[in-house]
C-alpha cells in the first residue's frame, strides 16, 4: 500500500507547526480558497497544499471543487482522539500533584 492511499495518523498531521496554522486558520473560517491560505504564509502554493493534503488525508480537513478552485474546510472531529489521550495524561498529572500536595502538607 503507498503512502497516498493510507489514512495518515492525526497525530502525525498536527506534528508539524505550519499543519497547526492551518488549522486554526480553518477554524476561523467556513471554508477558504488556497489562494487566501497562501498569502498567511511565507512558501509557495505547492508547499501549502501539501500541507492540506496531509491534513485532507488524516481526515482533518475536507476539500470541495466550486469551478477551478478547490475550497477547504475544518473537519475537527478527529481532533478529539488527540483530546481524550491529553485528558488521560491530565487525570494522570492531577493525580499525581494531588499526592504529593498531601505528602508536603503531612510533613509541615
Amino acid at each position: 500500500m503507498n503512502e497516498r492511499s493510507q489514512v495518515r495518523d492525526v497525530y502525525d498531521a498536527v506534528a508539524d507547526p505550519t499543519r497547526r496554522q492551518l488549522i486554526q486558520i480553518l477554524a476561523d473560517v467556513d471554508e477558504i480558497p488556497l489562494h487566501e491560505i497562501t498569502v498567511h504564509f511565507q512558501m509557495g502554493r505547492t508547499a501549502v497544499s501539501k500541507h492540506l493534503s496531509i491534513l485532507k488525508d488524516s481526515g482533518l480537513v475536507i476539500a470541495r471543487k466550486v469551478g477551478r478552485e478547490t475550497r477547504y474546510r475544518l473537519n475537527a472531529a478527529p481532533l478529539k482522539e488527540i483530546q481524550d489521550w491529553v485528558s488521560f495524561y491530565e487525570g494522570f498529572w492531577k493525580e499525581r500533584f494531588d499526592k504529593l500536595k498531601l505528602l508536603l502538607e503531612e510533613e509541615q
